[in-house]
């Protein structure tokens, strides 16, 4: 963690935004990720929250795009954006297609090579990363949420599911819900984790709800979909899990909002909703 490289950064609202490459060991390789730091963190350290990126972005579309950094700087609100996949370590037919590979890491752990050797992204967003923003930054790591969009609100509620302990709040924008059931998921799976789908399962969230843990029956999940997102029926099934919720009595709001799309013109619509979800919760405490 020593080789921690500053990039660039920016005023922004009060504060900073800014951009790290350092060599991870959890991916054997070099990784980027964006920071928002709010003026309150001059004081001391502040929540963090994570936002975890769908298929083809990289560290700096979050923060480019969302316009998440105003309310973030009102509310005290460490963002963190890390990138999508690992990079600079070319693999065979890591670059053929879009929605594999090359900035499509799935926020999961490959067990197939040659994936393995560095598509550790569930172990570098939920160990590394904290740990690496911990030593850094005026982050208090006791108070951390995560959210994200498409493939990234797939990884946001993975892994709050997975790891109830390390994030106290969840929400998503239009998320794969049921990657097992879905041709990314399937094409992501088999590739990452191998042909048995009983492996799939661990990395899908309405599969997960089964064994969701009590933490969540007193938690609210926000997820926000679009329905005119061309993606909706065929990738997405929020109905899957909003299904999978009411069975395991996991408290969740979805939000269906006619005419929009999959893109970021509809995240910057809602995404102030979001932050004062999680605020609501992280500014509490444990």
């Amino acid at each position: 963690m020593s080789d921690l490289e500053r990039l660039n950064e920016h005023a922004s609202f009060g504060g900073t935004v800014a951009y790290y490459r350092h060599t991870a060991t959890t991916t054997a390789c070099p990784m980027k990720f964006g920071v928002f730091t709010p003026p309150a963190a001059m004081k001391g350290p502040v929540p963090v929250l994570y936002y975890l990126a769908g298929l083809t972005c990289t560290e700096e579309t979050f923060l480019i795009k969302a316009g998440a950094q105003k309310l973030a700087s009102a509310l005290g609100l460490m963002l963190v954006a890390p990138d999508t996949s690992p990079r600079e370590v070319p693999l065979p037919g890591d670059r053929d297609s879009w929605d594999f590979g090359l900035g499509a890491g799935f926020y999961l752990n490959a067990t197939q090579q040659p994936w393995a050797a560095h598509y550790q992204m569930e172990s570098y967003i939920t160990q590394e990363l904290p740990a690496l923003i911990a030593t850094h930054f005026a982050a208090d790591v006791s108070r951390q949420g995560i959210f994200g969009h498409s493939m990234g609100g797939h990884g946001a509620l993975t892994l709050a599911l997975k790891n109830p302990a390390l994030y106290q709040s969840v929400s998503a924008f239009a998320p794969i819900c049921a990657p097992t059931q879905c041709p990314w998921g399937e094409k992501a799976f088999t590739n990452y984790l191998g042909s048995d789908v009983r492996h799939w399962k661990s990395y899908d969230a309405t599969a997960l709800l089964a064994e969701a843990s009590t933490a969540f029956k007193t938690r609210s999940i926000l997820i926000d979909q679009g329905l005119s997102d061309v993606f909706l029926a065929r990738e997405l099934k929020p109905e899957l899990f909003e299904r999978a919720c009411r069975e395991a009595g996991v408290p969740l709001t979805l939000r269906r909002h006619a005419g929009y799309d999959h893109g970021y013109y509809f995240i910057s619509t809602f995404i102030d909703d979001h932050l004062r979800h999680h605020a609501d919760v992280l500014s509490k405490g444990r």
